[in-house]
């Protein structure tokens, strides 16, 4: 009896053996799991982490701020317009906000919500008096602000402009050479339009002055729209009974020009000038054959030009402070190598 009893404690102890090895290999596989399994989710939060660190500097934009006056005017329109599609052929790598403003003060209000949207470079076209300071401002935080066409005294601004004075010079030789070193001649100064006429006119009198110091030149004030063209210069023609040409500075305010000649019935003019590069206006030049019509391109296509040149400074290219484009002049003779049915905006 007692044998037996021997040998069923020796089992029961042998299967509390085993039961107590079995439990210890369990917790062992258990634990050496969750290590495992720690370290592979901190291993792919790593590896996520670091997908996202290179996604994030990949998709990394340029941030611009693109500024132009509210659409007065075919040609502004125009700059507003290239200067987006120059953005968005850039869309890869560049970032934009585009805003048009009537007057200095929404101008400098729209430049503080670029700072505070994070604008790297500014591309503005500031065509009132007042916005020297804001732009200062920011030039002085260390935004790159270049300005189209229009120049002010800022330190440290860039600028993408067209020869506004070369405009005045081939347009005062276009004059001459379809009536002569004599005559009289109407200017259309814009005096609003700051160093743009300025410019112009400077290069229109300083040219005929040389090369034909006898032309009876009469100025008078007017705006760059068609509107204000027609109606000015419908009073310039009551007041004026002969007329041999007209120095205009800009193609819309040309066009209020020819329709203010075609509703008097005159035709004393012989020449007319623009600038621009409106389409409009270029399709009158062969349809007015009693009266040249010219233009001194000035197109606003130069403003991929400012856009380029901001993101050229960002990248720390050398790059000049002012690129002048220069001149070319269009008429009847040319005009078809310039004629753009597709384009609808200027």
């Amino acid at each position: 009896m007692k044998k037996v009893l021997s040998i069923v404690l020796a089992l029961a102890l042998l299967c509390v053996t085993f039961a107590a090895c079995a439990g210890n290999g369990t917790s062992s596989t258990s634990s050496a799991s969750e290590e495992s399994s720690a370290v592979s989710s901190e291993s792919s939060a790593e590896s996520e982490s670091s997908a996202s660190s290179e996604e994030s500097t990949s998709t990394e934009k340029t941030k611009i701020g693109i500024l132009a006056p509210a659409v007065t005017h075919g040609w502004v329109a125009g700059v507003a317009y290239y200067a987006e599609q120059r953005c968005k052929e850039l869309s890869d790598t560049v970032d934009y906000k585009l805003y048009t403003s009537n007057n200095a003060e929404e101008m400098t209000s729209q430049i503080d919500d670029l700072k505070s949207w994070g604008a790297e470079a500014i591309v503005a076209f500031p065509q009132w008096e007042g916005m020297e300071v804001p732009i200062q401002e920011a030039i002085d935080e260390g935004i790159v602000v270049v300005n189209f066409d229009i120049e002010i005294a800022a330190d440290g601004v860039y600028r993408v402009s067209g020869d506004n004075e070369s405009m005045g010079v081939e347009g005062a030789k276009y004059i001459v050479d379809k009536i002569g070193t004599t005559g009289k001649v109407v200017v259309l100064d814009v005096p609003t339009s700051g160093s743009v006429a300025e410019l112009r006119k400077k290069g229109f009198l300083d040219t005929m002055k040389e090369i034909a110091p006898d032309m009876e030149i009469v100025e008078y004030a007017t705006k760059f729209t068609r509107e204000d063209g027609q109606a000015d210069f419908a009073d310039i023609l009551t007041s004026n009974d002969h007329i041999d040409a007209v120095y205009s500075m800009d193609d819309e305010t040309s066009i209020g020009v020819l329709q203010a000649i075609s509703e008097a019935n005159r035709d004393d003019i012989k020449v007319i000038t623009g600038g621009g590069g409106c389409q409009e206006y270029f399709n009158m030049m062969k349809e007015n054959e009693n009266i040249w019509i010219e233009s001194s391109l000035y197109s606003p296509l130069m403003v991929k030009d400012a856009v380029d040149m901001a993101l050229d400074v960002l990248a720390g290219k050398d790059v000049e402070p002012v690129k002048i484009i220069s001149t070319t002049v269009v008429d009847r003779d040319n005009v078809d190598e310039y004629l753009d049915p597709e384009n609808t905006v200027y």
